[in-house]
């Protein structure tokens, strides 16, 4: 199960966020906020980590 961590409003800045995230060694994904087949590279993302995990995250994203 992956629960929601961050929405950004690029997909630059999301792979920026999920490479420093994985960068500690958390597994990371994107998904964007509107539906797959409507999404383009300026639409908002979100960022998902595995449940149990966002802990640690939210404590990596409020460091940097």
């Amino acid at each position: 199960m992956w629960v929601p961590i961050k929405k950004v409003n690029s997909q630059i800045v999301a792979e920026m966020w999920k490479d420093a995230l994985e960068s500690e060694g958390l597994p990371c994904r994107i998904l964007p906020e509107q539906e797959i087949s409507k999404w383009s590279e300026t639409g908002s993302f979100v960022l998902y980590l595995p449940k149990g995990r966002e802990h640690v995250g939210e404590e990596i994203v409020r460091k940097l």
